[in-house]
This record gives structure tokens, sequence and C-alpha cells, in this order.
């Protein structure tokens, strides 16, 4: 039986296990979620969205669908991924179960806690049944199982006029308990007018057991609502990632989704920004640094529907050995999004001739009053600026390692928590080498 087979077949049994809260309207999309992934199966390299990146290796495992938490896992096992420099609100789930030991939840100034707790009382359960899957796409068939198998996750619900006090962390943990396990976690994100959040996303493997997570977050933010939203990627490398992101964004809001991928087998970010009013701002930075045989595919979407809109794209690539790197970056300009303002600059840096980069910047314009531009770069290390640091006494290795750093540095310049800054400072000096001569 393959997997296909296997999560179809196992549709009934998780609906007996009972799933989420079978009088919500979850219930009813989850049997239509299902029956499109039966149609439309796992995409394969023949869509053109698919184009380069496989997931034939992945299928061919025996996924264990539905783990059982049990194994016992302490602070002390998890302490190095967390950020433990900031106070934080923290939502942490242990091979797919919430761990309440381990995290901190709140409902005072806002909710911070999970979508099986959101469902069972009546206040939570009107907001999951207004905005869930409304804005996971139906012709993605990798949403639509996850919207098929979605048990637990993070509820994060902001009220009007609020400015949550500190940083919400979600991480997802695998123990290992299975020897082949696959994790489906679903996240909901709403923000109220005027209100503003900051979110860091991460999803770790703890031990060398295959892991397979296929995750969905939907981010709502209302009118001059604003949030910082950062993933987190340096996972073994028998860990994989197809994450799957969409933001709905309302007038005058501004949302930033930062992604760092540093690690994993095979990691693929689809990430889409639906605008739907005017005077919004969507940001969209990423860095991506590759070694091994690693696997990284980048693929963004940013709909403009209305006007006096602006969006702003920097994805920064390096990558070694036989590394390969994916961007298909897509901006779509509809003919009512007058004096749209949209950038997207996509930057990579080849270190080994085995390394590969597939890149796709797109732009569809039916609007004739905009500044838009895309740009593209593929290339090696300058040499003249290597060889003048070699020449003012900098070791080969090391004058390459800092001009890397260099390059990736103005995506991290973005970051606006600090400690989250010097974490993923520390983890990019870490992948390429750098000695940066003082204390962070």
């Amino acid at each position: 039986m393959d997997l296909k087979e296997k999560l179809v077949s196992s549709f009934l049994a998780f609906e007996n296990k009972g799933g989420l809260d079978l009088d919500s309207n979850v219930h009813t999309l989850r049997l239509k979620a299902i029956q499109n992934f039966e149609n439309e199966g796992f995409p394969s390299k023949k869509d053109e969205e698919w184009k380069y990146t496989s997931l034939k290796p992945l299928l061919k495992h025996d996924f264990s669908l539905f783990p059982s938490g049990e194994k016992s896992v302490g602070f002390k096992n998890i302490e190095n991924y967390l950020i433990n420099e900031i106070e934080s609100y923290k939502l942490i789930f242990i091979d797919g179960v919430f761990s309440s030991f381990l995290s901190t939840t709140t409902h005072d100034e806002c909710d911070v806690c999970v979508l099986s707790s959101a469902l069972t009382r009546p206040k939570y359960k009107m907001v999951v049944d207004n905005y869930f899957n409304t804005i996971a796409k139906e012709n993605n068939s990798l949403a639509e199982l996850n919207t098929a198998f979605a048990v637990e996750g993070a509820f994060i619900n902001i009220p009007k006029n609020t400015i949550v006090p500190k940083p919400i962390q979600i991480i997802n943990f695998s123990t290992g308990n299975e020897k082949e396990v696959m994790l489906q976690p679903r996240n909901l994100v709403v923000v109220g007018e005027n209100s503003h959040v900051q979110v860091i996303e991460r999803h770790q493997n703890l031990s060398k057991n295959t892991t397979l997570t296929n995750s969905v977050t939907e981010i709502f933010v209302h009118k001059r609502a604003i949030i910082d939203y950062y993933k987190i990627q340096n996972d073994t490398d028998d860990s994989s990632l197809i994450d799957s992101t969409f933001v709905s964004q309302k007038q005058q809001s501004v949302a930033s989704v930062s992604t760092f991928s540093f690690g994993g087998n095979i990691t693929r970010n689809n990430l889409e920004f639906y605008q739907e009013g005017e005077h919004i701002t969507s940001n969209l930075n990423g860095i991506s640094i590759l070694s091994d045989k690693q696997h990284v595919d980048n693929h963004t979407l940013v709909n403009h529907k209305f006007p006096n809109c602006e969006s702003h794209e920097l994805y920064k690539g390096i990558y070694a050995d036989k590394s390969v790197g994916v961007f298909n970056g897509k901006v779509i300009v509809q003919q009512a999004a007058q004096k749209t303002n949209a950038f997207q600059q996509n930057n990579t840096i080849l270190i080994d001739d085995g390394a590969t980069i597939n890149a796709k910047p797109q732009l569809e314009i039916f609007a004739d009053d905009v500044k838009c531009s895309h740009g593209c770069t593929i290339g090696q290390l300058d040499e003249s600026a290597l060889f003048y640091m070699q020449s003012r006494g900098i070791p080969k290795e090391s004058a390459k390692a800092l001009l890397l750093y260099a390059f990736a540095n103005d995506v991290v310049e973005k970051i606006k928590i600090p400690q989250l800054k010097t974490r993923i400072t520390k983890l990019i000096a870490k992948n390429l080498g750098v000695d940066l001569g003082f204390e962070l």
C-alpha cells in the first residue's frame, strides 16, 4: 500500500478516533478535503509548481500517521531550541500532542492556546468556524491533506487594540518514538484591528529517525494590525518539511514573514499573501544556507487586488556541495490595483560546482499605473574582494566566510526581536564557519 492509499484508508479510523469537534464546521471541511486529496494525490514533477522538487523519495517510507506522543520529554531536552533570552508565550507540541507542562498559554489580554481547546469553548469555536480553511487554497493537495487530518496546532486570537506584550513561540518536536512518522500541525492566527504580535515558529526532530511534517498556517491580519512572523528551519538531515502559510490582509495592515532555512532533507515553503484592502504592506524575507544534498524550495505569491499597496520581497541563498535551491516568486497585480509598489529580489551564491539553483521570478501585471521590479542574480564570490581581504592578512577561508556572512546580513537586519537576531546571526556564522571576533 503506497502512502496515498494508506492516508485515505486511515481517514475513517482517524474520524472514529475523534479528531476535531464533530459539531464544528471543521468536521465538514475535513470530509471534503480528504475527497479532494484522494482525487489529486501528491504533487509530482509533472506539475509546473513542483517541477524542481520531487517527493518520490519521501513517499516510499511507511510513516506512522498517529504518533502516540508518549515519550517523556523534559525542558533540558528542548531548551537549546527555544529563545530563552526573552519572556514569551510558548506552545510546545511533542509528536503532535500538546505539552501543557512545557508550554505557557494565556487568555488574559489575548488568546494563546491550542486548536482543540478553542473548539470546546463557544466563544473561540465561533472564531475557528469563521476563519478555518478560508484562505488555504483548494488546489493545494498537501494543504487539503493537512485539513483532512487536522487535530492539533496553535490557536492565536488577538482582540482589537492589543499589543501582545511578549513574542509567541510555536515549536513542534518529533521524539523518534516511531521509526518513521508523519506530522500535520495546523495553526490559526487572527490579529484584530490596531493590534500587534510577534511569532516564532520551529519544527525540530530530536532523533535520527525519519520525519515528514506537513504544516499549514493561516494568518488573518485586520485593519491597521501588524504581525511579524519568523520561521526557523534548522532540522536534521532525516527530517523533511512541507510548510504552507497563507496570509490575508485588510487595509493599512503590515505583515512580515521571514524564513531562515539552514538544515533538513527536503524543505518546501509555500508562502502566499492576499491583499484585501488599500494601503497594505507585505514583507517577505528569506535566507537559505545549504550543504551536502539538502534541498530547499521557496515558492511565494503576493496577490495585489487593491490600489495603493506595497510588497517587498528579498531572498538570499548560499549553496555548497551538491545542495539544491529553488526560488519561484510570483507577484500578481490585478487591474484594480493601481499605484502598486512591488519589489522582488533573489540573489544566490553557488560555492561549489555541484550546487544547483533553479530561479523563476514572475510578474503578472494587469494595471498600468504601478512601480514593479524584480531581479535575480546567480554567481560566485567576488574574486577581487577576496583578493583584497587576503592582501590585508585575512586567510582565504576566513575571507570567504566573512564575504558570505556579509551577503546574508541585510536580511538579518530586518529581524525586529534583538534576541532572535542574535540567535540567527549565530546560526549563520556557524553554518559559514565565521569567527565574528566578538561576543554576541
